[in-house]
């Protein structure tokens, strides 16, 4: 059996980079109409040409959402943007809509279409209607256990690609269909401008008494009663694959290069058996995330899925690399936070796992020594006393 498709988000040409340098296969981003992300995800047609460009150069496949709940409106913008996107070689687009999916079958047969998780596809009949459409594969439902995976895998065309998210931020509500956002805020989140208020903490509040809020607690501790946790699929990830899944999927599209180079690292050397499974789930605690749970995949959400809506880490981004080593030992890097002279950090690579390397020297660009660098994103050329490749990343563990 072959490996399945290690699928990346990207918000811009960065993250797109930061994918591609780790090993994702394809990359999946937004352009400027009907995705479900705000515009600060929604590339520029002249991004995207550039997206293209790289992504293909590296041999690898780009798919492009289309995935919010259109109105009238968007049906035939749908059908018109598809062209556009297909003439510039975008290798799939994602769509959530049975209108908009029809609509691009017809105007754009051609191009491969995607039926996104926001469809709630649950179960093979499902499946084969989406097929019939003309989809080329099925976004699952996170709601779908590893179980009904394989029961769907066995009733649906041979053909028919099956993808599911193995890591990222999980919605409570049914695969993002919720209202809140537009509720409290007017934010729509089913048009890409959820206001995330699950991530808010909140108090309980008594009819008769107006002014006084109680806390909400559980187990002495605040919690945050809409906030669900992370999926993290790392360690079963054979499991989903026998099940019949096709893509791994991440989900991040307004996520920093930092995290798509982390989570895309850490499930390729997990795809490719190159690491320990528990170093490289322990590489995810790095950044910043919620607490991490398997979701749905052994049936029920956990019980416990409360916390305390705070996010954590154990590491700090500290620098990029902009170029290979030099000649000299020395490679340029651009600071993302402060550092100094004689600092152990750690490298993440995609040839090594928590390698240790120290800052042996600063230089400015003009050749001066430093002992800090301390301006964010000023470049800087530092010697590691090792050799990096252009796209490698410095992080710093916090104290422990």
């Amino acid at each position: 059996m072959k490996n399945a498709e290690l699928l990346s988000p990207a918000g811009d040409l960065e993250c797109i980079d930061a994918a591609l340098h780790f090993g994702a296969d394809a990359v999946y981003a937004g352009g400027r109409i009907m995705q479900l992300r705000a515009a600060k995800a929604a590339m520029s047609d002249a991004a995207l040409k550039e997206a293209v460009r790289r992504v293909h150069e590296k041999g690898k496949r780009i798919y492009i959402t289309l995935n919010c709940f259109a109105e009238n409106s968007d049906i035939e913008k749908a059908g018109e943007y598809a062209r556009e996107l297909y003439e510039i070689g975008v290798d799939a687009v994602i769509v959530s809509d049975i209108g908009v999916l029809a609509e691009i079958k017809r105007k754009v047969p051609e191009i491969e279409v995607h039926v996104s998780t926001q469809a709630n596809c649950m179960n093979y009949m499902a499946a084969r209607v989406y097929y019939d459409m003309g989809a080329k594969r099925v976004i699952l439902a996170r709601e779908l256990s590893i179980e009904s995976i394989a029961e769907l895998r066995a009733k649906t065309p041979k053909d028919l690609q099956l993808e599911a998210f193995v890591h990222g931020a999980m919605c409570m509500s049914y695969s993002g269909r919720c209202l809140i956002s537009s509720f409290l805020t007017g934010r729509s989140g089913n048009k890409g401008e959820c206001a995330q208020p699950c991530r808010w903490q909140y108090a309980l509040v008594e009819k008769k008494r107006p002014d006084q809020s109680f806390d909400i607690e559980e187990e002495g501790e605040f919690s945050a009663i809409l906030s669900s946790h992370d999926l993290c699929a790392i360690e079963f990830l054979d499991e989903l694959r026998k099940a019949g899944v096709d893509s791994f999927k991440i989900e991040g599209r307004m996520k920093t290069p930092y995290y798509v180079a982390t989570v895309t690292d850490s499930y390729r050397k997990a795809i490719d058996k190159t690491y320990n499974i528990k170093d490289l789930r322990l590489q995810l605690d790095t950044i910043s995330h919620r607490p991490y749970s398997g979701g749905f995949y052994f049936g029920e959400l956990i019980h416990n899925h409360y916390n305390d809506g705070e996010y954590r880490r154990t590491c700090d981004f500290i620098a990029i690399a902009l170029e290979d080593t030099n000649s000299e030992g020395f490679t340029l890097l651009e600071q993302r936070n402060f550092f100094k002279k004689g600092d152990v950090l750690e490298l993440l690579s995609p040839d090594s796992l928590n390698k240790k390397v120290t800052v042996k020297e600063i230089r400015d660009m003009e050749g001066s020594e430093r002992e800090t660098a301390h301006l964010v994103q000023e470049k800087v050329l530092v010697n590691l006393g090792e050799s990096i490749r252009k796209g490698d990343m410095l992080r710093r563990r916090i104290s422990e």
